[in-house]
Formats: C-alpha cells, sequence, structure tokens
C-alpha cells in the first residue's frame, strides 16, 4: 500500500502580502516605511520622492526596494498594488486620484485633503474605481485609544457630559498647514471615532506670532447639541510637550495621557449626583461623588501597525478600513468649518 503523500497547503489570496510603495520620504514617510516593511500584510515594493538626498536616504535601509523620481512612472509600475503618501497637503487630491485610476489602493496622509472638494473627489474617485481609500488617522488605531473605544461602548462611563483636549508643544512649525489643520485632525478624528457623531456647529479662535500668517496656537470647540461639547488647546509655541485628555462621563471619567508610558489611561469613578427629590432638584442640590480610580492594561504595539493591519486587510477582503474615505471627510468638515469661524473671530459655524 502507497504512502499517502500529504496535500500542499494552498496560499489563499488573502494570506499573499500587499505590495505597497511610500511617496514622500521625508518627515512622516520613514515611519510609514518602516511599518510597511515589517508588517506581515505588507510588503515594502518601492519608495518615491523627487528630492533625491530624501529619496538615498530610504533606499540605503531598504536596498530590496525600488526607488522612483516620478510618481507617475511609479504608478506605471504594475506590481504596485497600494500606495502610501506622505506628501504636503495640497498634493493629496491630485495624487491619490492619479494613484486609483492606474489601479492602485491608496493610503493618504492627515489631513485627508486642504478642501472639502477635495475629500469629496477623492471619495468619488475611489467609488468609481473600486479602490480602498484610507486615511493615516493613526491616533484611532493607538492602544490607549482602542480600549477607551471599547469602555465608551460598554456604557461604562455612562452619558458623556464633555471632552477636553490639550495637544501642544514647541514646533514643528508647518510651512502649508496652520496649527489647527497640522495638530487638530488628531483630536477630531480622535472624537469622532469615540462618539460616533460629528457637531451641530464649531467656534474657534487663533493666531499667528510669524510672517506666514499661519496660525501657530488655536482653541476650537464642537458643539454636539444635548449638552454635549468637546474642546481643543492646540498650540506650537508651548515650552512643554502637553498629551492629554479628559472624557468627562456621568457615571466615570476618563484621563488620558498620551506621554505616560506604564498607564495612559485612568478611569475615575467620580463625579456628581443631583437630588432624587423634586424639591432637591429645584434648589440644585448636588452631591460630589468620589471612588476608585484604575488603570486598565494596555497593549504595547504601535499604532501604525494596527493601521496597516486594517488597510491591507481591507484591501485583501473588500470591506471598508476604519479610517475610511468618508471618517477623513468628516474631519476635513469640522477643520475647514473651524477655519472660517477664525477668520470670523470666533463666529460660530453651523455644520
Amino acid at each position: 500500500m502507497g504512502v499517502k503523500k500529504k496535500a500542499k497547503r494552498k496560499t489563499t489570496k488573502k494570506q499573499i502580502p500587499v505590495r505597497m510603495a511610500v511617496v514622500g520620504c521625508g518627515y512622516w514617510g520613514p515611519n510609514l516605511a518602516r511599518n510597511i516593511a515589517s508588517n506581515a500584510g505588507t510588503h515594502l515594493h518601492a519608495l518615491c520622492d523627487h528630492d533625491a538626498e530624501q529619496l538615498g536616504k530610504q533606499a540605503k535601509i531598504y536596498s530590496g526596494a525600488k526607488s522612483y523620481r516620478s510618481f507617475s512612472k511609479l504608478i506605471d509600475d504594475k506590481d504596485v498594488e497600494a500606495v502610501a503618501i506622505a506628501t504636503p497637503v495640497g498634493s493629496h487630491a491630485d495624487l491619490a486620484c492619479a494613484a486609483m485610476e492606474a489601479g492602485k489602493h491608496v493610503l493618504v496622509e492627515k489631513p485627508m485633503a486642504g478642501t472639502i472638494a477635495d475629500c469629496e473627489r477623492m471619495v468619488a474617485c475611489a467609488k468609481k474605481n473600486k479602490r480602498i481609500l484610507a486615511v493615516d488617522h493613526v491616533f484611532i488605531y493607538s492602544p490607549p485609544v482602542r480600549k477607551i473605544k471599547e469602555i465608551i461602548d460598554s456604557g461604562e462611563l455612562g452619558e458623556i457630559y464633555y471632552i477636553d483636549s490639550v495637544r501642544i508643544n514647541l514646533g514643528l512649525f508647518q510651512s502649508d498647514v496652520n496649527v489647527l489643520w497640522d495638530l487638530g485632525p488628531h483630536d477630531v478624528a480622535i472624537v469622532d471615532h469615540l462618539l460616533g457623531k460629528t457637531p451641530r456647529s464649531v467656534s474657534a479662535v487663533g493666531v499667528a506670532h510669524t510672517s506666514s500668517g499661519l496660525e501657530d496656537m488655536a482653541y476650537l470647540n464642537m458643539d454636539f447639541g444635548d449638552s454635549l461639547i468637546a474642546n481643543f488647546h492646540l498650540n506650537w509655541l508651548s515650552p512643554v510637550k502637553v498629551r492629554h485628555v479628559i472624557i468627562g462621563g456621568s457615571k466615570r471619567s476618563i484621563v488620558y495621557n498620551h506621554l505616560e508610558p506604564v498607564e495612559p489611561i485612568k478611569v475615575y469613578d467620580g463625579g456628581i449626583e443631583l437630588g432624587d427629590s423634586v424639591d432637591e432638584r429645584r434648589g440644585l442640590l448636588v452631591n460630589y461623588r468620589t471612588g476608585d480610580v484604575w488603570s486598565p492594561q494596555i497593549d504595547r504595539e504601535e499604532a501604525l501597525k494596527y493601521l496597516m493591519d486594517d488597510f491591507s486587510s481591507c484591501i485583501r477582503s473588500g470591506k471598508q478600513p476604519l479610517a475610511n474615505g468618508a471618517a477623513g471627510l468628516r474631519v476635513v468638515k469640522t477643520l475647514e468649518a473651524a477655519q472660517y469661524s477664525i477668520k470670523a473671530q470666533g463666529g460660530r459655524i453651523t455644520l
């Protein structure tokens, strides 16, 4: 009796790494390249930058990747399945649409684009060409924000009353966008993800302290109705770096310190309670409740790892990523309204 041969295991399309290219090898591009190269679901096939020096630095690190100085030549490469775009904001829409027209899936740096019109053009192009369009709203993939989302969805905080965020540091000054468009997308994307709702109106103030005229500090307020507001302080001029978010609920509250390496999230069992009787409520009798404070366990994986997992998985499955084009468009709608408000000296803009 012959020995039965073991059947060879078939490799499915879902298991084949997505061949990706990074467009833009400056500030953020190297982080994308590193994560693409190290992720099981992706393969760094090519690098592209018109700056020979920037391109050369990354080409030395990833010697197996092709190098392109021309974006048009890159998207002519039939082996490239997807591109990650890390170029100035004003170029996002044209590059992304050209890539999708050439059959490539696209991951684009935040903000998705500089105008609502450009975002809508990108979303329409993705739909027309049946391509995945994702935005690098990296913080919504971070383990602390993932845990906060889990806690909120469980109902543990009760009704959300407010969100206060401070994202300040000394620099990096940008030449093409102000502090609202540079730092703001992170917080707006986080709130959009956590609450799953859009604000009914926004108001913002900001000032510029350099000859560029670009605001280097700003305050943004988002009104969601139902007694829920979110406030953001954004600043390039601060002598200290702060990344701090407070989410207040009727039952519990969360304090998230992005710079705290050991316990980035603390849950506080504290708040207020109104008296039960009609007379107590009329008299606004408020009882203060203080309880335990605890820190949930948070894993140490890099947020970009989860983003790449999601992006590559969606390319193979056809599903939409968490940070998809629609989410990117919602963020830009808020930012554009906030920019109008700044120019109107804080005038409230209805969305």
